[in-house]
Order: C-alpha cells, then structure tokens, then sequence
C-alpha cells in the first residue's frame, strides 16, 4: 500500500510537473502578443498625435479650431472629395463586376489555371502606377480621356490584386461546386445562381475586396496627379503648400472619414450575419 501510494504521488507529481512546464510556454506569446500591440500601436499613435497637436495650432503656437473649422469653405475641397468619393463607388463596381465571374469560372472551370491566374493578377503591384499611366493616357481615346472616370479604370487594374485574392480565398472556403450543381439541377439559369446562391455565401469575400478597393481609391496619388484630375490626395498636396496646418488637418479628417467609411462596410457583414443567425434560431 505505502510502494503504490508512492507511485501514485510521483505520478500526481509528474502530472503537474508537465501541467506546470506546459503552462510556461503558453504565458510567453501573450507577453509577446501585447509588445508587438504596444510597438505597433505607438507607431500608428505617436504621427498621429503629432499631426493633430500640429493642426490644433495657429501660427503662434497657440492652441485654436481653426484650422478644421476652416476646412468646409476651402477652396475645391467639396469638388475634390465628391471626385474621390464617385470615383470609389465606379471602381468597385468595376472591380466587382469583373473579377467575381472570373474568380468563379478560374475555381468551378479551369481549377488548374489558378495558380497562373495568381501571377497575371499580380502584376499591377510589379508595374509602376507611373508606367501604367503614361501607356493608358497613349493609347486611350480622346473621349475617355476627357472625363475623370477614366481613372475608375485604371484603379479597376490597380485593385484586381487585393480583390482577387479577397473573392479566391472566399471561394475556397466554400464548397462551390456542390452549391452550382444544386442550383442548376433546381433548374437555375447561371445568372440566377451567381446571384442568389454564388454572392450570398460570398458576402465576406465581397466586403473585404469592397474595403480594399475603395482605400485604394480614397489614397491614390501618382496616377490622379498625372491624368491632371484633382482628386483628394491631389488636393491635399497642393493645399499644403498655402497652409500647412490647415492641409495637416484635412488629412487628418479625411483619415477619420476613411475609417468609418471602412468600418461602416465592415459592420455591413455583421448586421447580415447576426440577422442570419436569427433567422437560423
């Protein structure tokens, strides 16, 4: 009885022992995990404090509104905001219209093209904006390059990267071609099931390419600056060099409106999730 208590002691004792030595490890990455929130929230906090301490300065370092109350009768503010803001919608229009059937017909048709589809889609990230903009103003009709929407086009090229990854990695998380074959046996025609079985399980995927697309949009410089269409980025840039404090604070708002703007589409998905759950209860 005293050999087996024995036994079962050191067995207890080993037991926690490797309770104890699994537990040390798993308290490490925590520790981590909160350094690497610290370092990077101080490197996304600290510019911005600054930027904002700036902007709530007049000329002789006294603490004022006026630079963001200012901001409203700035001249081409308003013009060059809506500029921004239309060009963002057309772009994910284009972009979504594009790249969902592609995305579709690459994974449901053609399964072994896909890993050539990644590299052809990858180009606008190895080719300069500058380049790509200089060959599409040469080529381009004159009818197309007298409107600013020509640059829609050209951010539809730019965003196909971040969107087709969005919508493949959306698709390979669904069973595709289960849900195709099921709506086509019902007697569904192929616009019907993209749009009533394909989108809906999708709606993650289209949110994320949305989000990607319309940042894209709001903060392209070079080409908008090129094609000579005063965008807001192109505003801002040359605002600053009549009011620093007052261009200070608009990019500081217009990184606030771009944060809801993206939060609001994020939050999109979870209202839609919540409401399927509800129905699903």
């Amino acid at each position: 009885m005293v050999a087996l208590t024995v036994d079962v002691m050191t067995e207890d004792d080993r037991s926690a022992d490797g309770e104890g030595s699994s537990r040390r490890p798993r308290r490490r990455p925590r520790v981590w995990r909160a350094v690497v929130l610290v370092v990077v929230g101080l490197y996304f906090l600290v510019p911005f404090y600054a930027a904002l301490r700036f902007s709530l300065q007049d000329t002789q370092g006294h603490f004022s509104w006026g630079a963001f109350r200012s901001i409203p009768s700035q001249q081409g503010f308003s013009e060059a905001f809506g500029l921004s803001i239309r060009l963002a919608v057309v772009t994910t229009l284009i972009t979504l219209a594009l790249m969902v059937p592609t995305a579709v017909y690459v994974h449901l048709r053609v399964p072994r093209l896909r890993r050539l589809f990644d590299g052809v889609t990858i180009l606008p990230i190895v080719i300069p904006p500058v380049v790509l903009i200089v060959g599409v103003l040469e080529v381009a009709p004159t009818q197309l390059k007298s409107t600013p929407y020509l640059l829609a086009l050209v951010y539809a090229v730019l965003a196909m990267p971040f969107a087709y990854r969005s919508l493949d990695a959306g698709l390979q998380a669904i069973d595709l071609k289960t849900l195709v074959e099921a709506s086509r046996s019902l007697g569904g025609r192929w616009p019907i099931t993209l749009w009533r079985v394909v989108l809906p399980n999708l709606r993650a995927a289209l949110l994320s390419a949305t989000v990607l697309t319309v940042a894209l949009v709001l903060g392209e410089f070079t080409m908008a600056s090129l094609d000579q269409y005063q965008t807001f980025p192109v505003w801002v840039v040359a605002f600053d060099q009549d009011d620093a404090h007052v261009s200070t604070a608009v990019s500081l708002l217009a990184l606030v409106v771009t944060w809801v703007l993206l939060l609001g589409i994020a939050s999109l998905d979870r209202r839609q999730f919540r409401r399927s759950r509800t129905r699903t209860g």
